[in-house]
This record gives C-alpha cells, sequence and structure tokens, in this order.
C-alpha cells in the first residue's frame, strides 16, 4: 500500500491486480474485495487459486510502501454478492401449489427462506 493523490493504492501481487482507498480501512476493504471477485471467478472456472506469497517475500517499490496480508473467506464472499438466481424445478403436490396460489403465497421466496434456514442451523 502507498499513499497517491490522496488515495491509498493497494497492490495485490499474487493475483496481479490493484485497486485503491480514501483511507487504510478503505483500502484493505477494497482489497478483500477485488481479491474475492478475481478468487471466485477463479474458482468458477475451475483455475487454481494462486498460493499466498510470503510476506517477507514481498519487494517494496517505494520506501513509503506497506506490505501487509489481506484475509480473504471467499466461501462468506460468495455468500455475501454471488447475487445470481438459477431457475430450479421443484416438484409440490396439487393441492399444496393450489394452496398456495389461492393465499396469494411466493413460493420461490418461501423456499429460499427455508434452505438458508436450513444451511445457518447446520453451520
Amino acid at each position: 500500500m502507498r499513499e497517491s493523490g490522496g488515495q491509498i493504492v493497494v497492490i495485490i501481487p499474487d493475483f496481479d491486480i490493484g485497486t485503491q482507498g480514501a483511507n487504510i480501512a478503505d483500502a484493505m476493504e477494497m482489497a478483500r474485495d477485488a481479491i474475492g471477485l478475481i478468487g471466485t471467478d477463479m474458482e468458477d472456472e475451475k483455475e487454481a487459486l494462486p498460493a499466498p506469497s510470503e510476506i517477507f517475500s514481498v519487494v517494496k517499490s517505494y520506501p513509503n510502501q506497506t506490505v501487509t496480508l489481506v484475509d480473504v473467506d471467499f466461501a462468506e464472499y460468495r455468500r455475501k454478492n454471488d447475487l445470481r438466481t438459477v431457475r430450479r424445478n421443484v416438484s409440490l403436490p396439487s393441492w399444496l401449489n393450489a394452496e398456495a396460489d389461492r393465499r396469494g403465497l411466493n413460493v420461490s421466496a418461501i423456499l429460499q427462506a427455508a434452505l438458508k434456514q436450513e444451511i445457518s442451523a447446520a453451520l
């Protein structure tokens, strides 16, 4: 990280990307977001994620640079940021579907809420 024009510039050598933030906290969050975005894309494309560099092996390009580690939980990043929806066919008994329609229930929203609850309980 280094300051440039009032912004904190972040270089992420393991992914060969960069980002910036208004202050150190913002720059760290932007780094997590950049790593999370490219990392989940790489996972989706079945590409291997790069191994993290040893902190002492990173060479500073400028004397006022700070070298730090950035932690990213890719599973958590995906849960928070992957808002794509997928169509999935679900089989319901006819009477249950009719009753849901009669009551104006959003079956998709109810199913999503139930799945989230079930998954949270399993964690």
